[in-house]
């Protein structure tokens, strides 16, 4: 062995070594971070809580709040984040979530930008708790996070809940229905109208981050175009991915028509091969996803009440929705349910929060 290649062989466990210590450098300043952040925010939370019960206590108002916060800037110069804008969100704060006790964790392991975000833009109580559960689980940074209010997430969840076949939810339990949505929004696409199916494909892969966060965070990306052999002819799956919380692999066919309930079929045909050929002893069966431009609910449950296989339903948006016309439907959503809610009948639970209060 010459003395170059000795001295390659050599450096590979001690860089391996190198990068264990980074890794336990860049640990130690997320827990870091994460700490200073936690104690930021039940600051935050206390200050709120203090000024709420002078304002109830002593009768305080904005000036007040004004003079306080110029008492601060006298008494520590050079301190950013006491304004009395920020002094007053610090009150909203506190008086959003003081009645509801199990929010508390949250709202503390989000930075108080995201916490401000939610605060202006969700206006419910059950909204604000599902984009908090969803940065948090899906680790949404401040962009992604107006985006899904943009989107208008949490009014799609409720009004429309994934359309699944009962094998989905028989193999792997009705949690299963929180890791998928009705509607995957893709505007970020920028596709033509018209576009093709190889519009949305080369669209998807170029965008794949993208279309990774809005898939959610447990969908990892395995290939596209998988190939699948069966007998001696050659067949490719449109895009292939693996869900780390339900353990199986995700087949996604891609629509840029209106559903047809001989579009299962083939999908059908992929998860058999992907159970037979491709799915390991540990892993659970595989689920199909249909990604279409348009369907008919109706249509679709027709197709997916009686089929044995484990697919879903869902359509792609090429453009963001109307926030008032969802926000209008959400409104009669909930008029519609108030009876039902009178008798103890349960609203739809939202992806990532407590079902809908009404």
């Amino acid at each position: 062995m010459s003395a170059a290649t000795a001295a390659t062989a050599a450096s590979v466990p001690v860089e391996a070594a190198f990068a264990a210590v980074v890794g336990l450098i860049e640990a130690a300043r997320g827990r870091a971070w994460q700490a200073v952040n936690t104690e930021l925010i039940e600051l935050y939370w206390r200050i709120g809580d203090y000024l709420h019960h002078r304002i109830e206590a002593d009768g305080w108002a904005q000036g007040t709040v004004v003079q306080l916060a110029a008492y601060i800037a006298q008494r520590v110069p050079g301190l950013r984040g006491f304004s009395p804008q920020n002094l007053w969100r610090m009150r909203q704060f506190f008086e959003a979530y003081r009645d509801d006790p199990g929010l508390s964790p949250l709202v503390r392991v989000l930075p108080w930008t995201h916490n401000l975000i939610i605060l202006g833009q969700a206006k419910r109580p059950e909204e604000r708790e599902f984009y908090l559960r969803m940065a948090v689980e899906q680790r949404w940074g401040k962009r992604e996070l107006e985006r899904q209010l943009r989107l208008g997430a949490f009014e799609q969840a409720v009004l429309a809940p994934p359309k699944l076949s009962p094998a989905v939810r028989q193999t792997h339990g009705d949690h299963v229905a929180g890791a998928f949505k009705d509607v995957y929004a893709v505007e970020f696409l920028n596709l033509p109208d018209p576009h093709t199916e190889a519009d949305l494909h080369r669209g998807l892969l170029a965008q794949l981050r993208a279309f990774l966060i809005e898939l959610g965070r447990d969908f990892c990306f395995v290939g596209s175009g998988f190939p699948l052999q069966v007998g001696g002819r050659d067949f490719a799956l449109d895009l292939l991915f693996f869900h780390r919380g339900l353990n199986c692999l995700i087949a996604i066919e891609l629509k840029v028509d209106r559903f047809e309930p001989e579009h299962l079929g083939k999908l059908n045909f992929y998860l058999e091969a992907l159970d037979r050929d491709v799915r390991k002893p540990h892993e659970n069966p595989a689920i199909g996803l249909l990604l279409c431009a348009s369907k008919d609910s109706e249509v679709v449950e027709y197709a997916l009440s009686r089929t044995l296989s484990p697919a879903l339903v869902a359509e792609y948006r090429t453009q963001l929705p109307d926030k008032q016309m969802l926000a209008a439907k959400l409104h009669e959503f909930y008029a519609l349910s108030a009876p039902a809610a009178a008798t103890d009948e349960a609203a739809p639970t939202p992806r990532g929060g407590r079902r809908a209060r009404t």
